[in-house]
């Protein structure tokens, strides 16, 4: 536990408002709206008030969902300052998904974005305060008196407590040891498979910790920040480490594709980048794969000394196309394809590829780009933070990674028998992830323990709560979701073939009565967890004595 003030994550940001009062902190993308760390740490002062006004106690939880924005921000940082504990929500997530979220984490105020509140009403949530809007702070619906809680009130209560202004000098948060509770991050959306992280102040700390003294992070620093805030690796970096370190965040709320992403790099020229795989390989493949294909340009690609120059022309092409300024751009959330990895590392492209989990607030393992990070592995355990070992490792070094260290979490909320599998008996964190060591320290990820896949930003998704939709279907027996390369899912579909023959189903009306069951499973999913190809298998799926799945035989049917 990091008990010194310096760590303390709480002081972070007090620190960082004082000391960078006049400075910008948060621009939401695409719009005017710039706020300076002075007022954001006001919003947040006017924040404070209005959770006293609902009867906000210490612990007490606080849901935010909603697209990436300086309110969020708000949000966020004011429920960690003031004592209580935030449960970030994906907007991606369906409406009763959140909503199992929202009660589970016994949440008592919800600040909620106007698109997703649609499919809400608080008679659903029925522990739930009030209902605020991210989009202007308006009381969407409320159980407490509308008088005490709206903007106006608030702004009246403000005034009676700073006459003179709040500036400064007025910063000051209540003392958080890092062993309190920050956040409760839930893994999966889907209602009964959902587990709570619950994460404490020291894991939030020991991640800005990693970001400030590894460079990442500094006064000054530029991010585009398009992974989900709700999501650990893009609020741990581009949120938390750059509002400690005194640096500005450009929050994108839109579909990050891109095309909306490079215009982004080329005007904000961050100073790092932090990308999931699908992003760097869509560009990839866009503009470098079309160059090399061509039959000057593959020909002398093969040629010693003259592939050199061919090499630094595409990476400062690629350099150029994500702004310019960037010192390094770290892939994080989902393996990064190895042909793009070889290629990037042939080219000199500064990229390097860390390893976490939500249960590590995410970080585990990185190395930057002037400590020499080695291909295709995700880097060193975080010195003095962070330790990791392999558990039964067989004759080549491989087996189930273990982690321990400052950023572990403190187990599943309201789950002990979840706990208890996910720890050993002497403590150490296990990943449900297949990887070996070298001599020197390098991790390197080859496989999973578990089924869970990845989504496109890192979204876990895990296939056996689609499955269990999938087979409620009509003339469904079984199925099986796999992931392709591209990270779309493609189910398969073993049919009830007594159920088709009694229906008198022809092979046409089959393959149509799937395609009715992808499009009714994907209407309950969220977009990450969404099905793209069904395809149908002719007899039963092999399975273990236990009557499970045979996964690994069909990893290589899409």
């Amino acid at each position: 536990m990091m008990t010194e003030e310096k760590y303390n994550f709480v002081k972070f940001y007090e620190r960082s408002f004082k000391e960078n009062w006049e400075d910008a902190a948060v621009t939401d993308y695409g719009t005017d709206v710039t706020l300076t760390y002075g007022q954001l740490a006001i919003n947040i002062e006017k924040l404070h008030i209005l959770f006293k006004e609902c009867g906000i106690e210490k612990n007490d939880k606080i849901a935010v969902m909603g697209k990436n924005n300086s309110n969020w921000v708000a949000v966020y940082l004011a429920a960690v300052t003031y004592g209580a504990i935030i449960v970030p929500i994906l907007q991606d997530f369906r409406a009763n998904d959140a909503i199992h979220i929202i009660n589970h984490s016994e949440s008592k105020l919800l600040f909620i974005s106007d698109i997703n509140w649609e499919g809400i009403d608080l008679d659903q949530i029925p522990k739930v305060k009030a209902a605020i809007s991210l989009n202007d702070w308006h009381p969407i619906s409320l159980a407490l008196d509308p008088k005490k809680i709206n903007y106006e009130a608030v702004a009246q209560k403000y005034k009676e407590k700073h006459p003179d202004g709040y500036w400064a000098k007025d910063v000051h948060f209540d003392e958080r040891p890092n062993s309190e509770i920050a956040s409760i991050n839930y893994t999966s959306g889907t209602t009964g498979f959902s587990k709570g992280v619950i994460t404490p102040l020291n894991a939030l700390a020991g991640n800005v910790r990693y970001g400030l003294e590894s460079g990442i992070a500094f006064k000054g620093s530029r991010f585009v920040t398009f992974l989900p805030l709700a999501h650990a690796y893009g609020c741990a970096f581009d949120f938390l480490s750059c509002l400690a370190a005194g640096g500005h965040t450009w929050l994108i709320g839109r579909t990050p594709s891109p095309k909306i992403l490079l215009k982004a790099f080329s005007e904000v020229k961050p100073t790092v980048i932090l990308s999931v795989p699908l992003i760097l390989e869509k560009i990839y493949k866009k503009m470098i794969v079309p160059q090399i294909q061509k039959p000057p340009v593959s020909w002398v690609l093969k040629v010693p000394f003259l592939d050199e120059v061919i090499c630094s022309k595409i990476r400062e092409q690629l350099v150029q196309a994500f702004g310019g300024e960037f010192s390094q751009m770290i892939i994080g959330g989902a393996p990064l394809n190895p042909e793009v990895e070889a290629f990037l590392h042939r080219i000199k492209f500064p990229v390097s590829v860390g390893y976490g989990m939500t249960e590590c607030a995410p970080l585990i393992c990185y190395t930057p780009i002037n400590e020499g990070p080695r291909k295709f592995s995700c880097g060193r355990p975080l010195k003095g933070i962070m330790e990791v070992k392999i558990l039964n490792p067989n004759s080549e070094g491989i087996g189930e990674i273990v982690v321990r260290g400052e950023n572990t979490m403190l187990g599943y909320y309201k789950n002990p028998q979840a706990t208890k599998e996910s720890f050993t008996k002497d403590g150490w964190l296990r990943t449900g992830d297949l990887g070996q060591l070298d001599e020197d320290g390098f991790l390197y990820i080859k496989g999973r323990c578990k089924t869970m896949l990845l989504g496109p930003s890192g979204q876990n998704i895990y296939p056996e709560e689609i499955e269990a939709k999938i087979n409620n279907m009509p003339y469904v027996l079984e199925s099986l979701v796999l992931q392709q390369e591209d990270t779309r899912l493609v189910a398969l579909i073993c049919p009830d073939y007594n159920e088709v023959d009694a229906s008198g189903l022809t092979a046409e009306q089959l393959e149509e009565a799937m395609e009715e069951a992808r499009k009714q499973v994907n209407s309950e999913l969220a977009s990450y967890e969404q099905i793209a190809i069904v395809k149908l298998y002719p007899h039963e799926f092999e399975k273990t004595p236990k009557k499970s799945i045979k996964r690994f035989l069909y990893t290589n049917m899409v």
